[in-house]
């Protein structure tokens, strides 16, 4: 039950999904005399990149957010896009001594470390939310790799998580933190997101890959990859702390259906560039590094209809080949 004096998450009115600037739909219910307005919600983001300031974009002026850094330099950056700059680090517990009496709700977009069995840095934080006692939403951005190859099937989020990588057990780890914590009365979901893209995505345009001549998998050896237009993730990220459910894990995808070769095919077509080589598996793996070679060793389909469903999201670019589109006629 909701605390007297805490700000509920409600709607301005009932939709049937996320229009065309989800943040409109979002208004804090507060009780208040008649003699003042009901004060804007806060918000945490945590890992404040180009998805955080995407979601900065959406709410501005409709909720106080507060945006964790570790860079001090990026203090201006994120004062200017409308976020009230907090210097700290997640691997230093110390400097994050005042994070959880801040914000009513936490967009938690901080990836784990690149070695080790868990997430540590997931663990610093909401240890530091939970001495304040304040959060009642939390969001955490997490990835699909925590399915690990799933032989191209398609499947939605009941489907059990078989992380093939490291990077993917660290996933996992977070994932598993996040829903313990919200059992101490927050309402913490999960979104497992694909593939981010967007032309104005610092390393999300496919035009850099093959601008390259980075190879691709041979129809026959090819995997299907998933997608998520970088301004539809942001909008989800607003629709999950508005209407995400406890304990609850959603899909951020797409509707596309694409091979990872197909995908690049498109993206040259569409931007004017040529189209990648096609190598073997054998072939891949004496040419591609390990990271690369991960992702062309895990394919899956990834159902998205309960993200539609239960978060009400309308998809902007419902394929790769209307974001590609769009962003090639701008």
């Amino acid at each position: 039950m909701r605390e007297e004096g805490r700000p509920a998450f409600t709607l301005r009115r009932p939709v049937g999904g996320v229009e065309r600037d989800c943040a409109r739909t979002l208004l804090p219910l507060v009780p208040t005399s008649l003699s003042r307005p009901p004060r804007r919600p806060t918000l945490l983001i945590v890992g404040c990149g180009d998805v955080g300031l995407r979601v900065l974009r959406l709410l501005r002026g409709r909720w106080r957010v507060f945006a964790l850094t570790s860079s001090p330099q990026r203090r201006a950056e994120l004062r200017a896009a409308g976020a009230v700059p907090l210097v700290g680090n997640l691997d230093e517990p110390a400097t994050l001594g005042r994070l959880g009496a801040l914000a009513d709700a936490v967009l938690h977009l901080a990836p784990p470390p690149s070695s080790g069995p868990g997430d540590p840095r997931t663990a610093n934080l909401l240890r530091a939310l939970a001495r304040g006692g304040r959060v009642r939403r939390l969001v955490y951005m997490s990835t699909s790799g925590v399915y690990g190859d799933c032989a191209g099937a398609r499947f939605d989020e009941t489907r059990a998580v078989a992380p093939a990588t490291d990077r993917g057990r660290r996933r996992v780890d977070a994932e598993w933190q996040v829903r313990r914590f919200g059992r101490r009365g927050v309402t913490a979901c999960v979104l497992r997101v694909p593939g981010i893209y967007a032309l104005d995505r610092p390393g999300g345009s496919p035009a850099e890959r093959l601008q390259r001549g980075t190879p691709v998998l041979a129809p026959d050896d090819d995997v299907y990859t998933n997608h998520i237009h970088a301004d539809d993730l942001a909008r989800a990220c607003v629709a999950a702390l508005a209407r995400g459910a406890p304990q609850r894990v959603y899909h951020a995808s797409d509707d596309t259906e694409l091979r990872m070769g197909d995908y690049f095919d498109l993206a040259a077509d569409l931007l004017a560039l040529p189209r990648p080589p096609r190598i073997t598996r054998e072939q891949a793996r004496a040419q591609l590094s390990p990271m690369l070679l991960s992702f062309m060793s895990e394919s899956r389909r990834l159902d998205n209809r309960r993200l539609k469903r239960e978060l009400r999201l309308r998809l902007r670019y419902p394929t790769a080949a209307e974001g590609l589109t769009a962003a090639a006629n701008q």
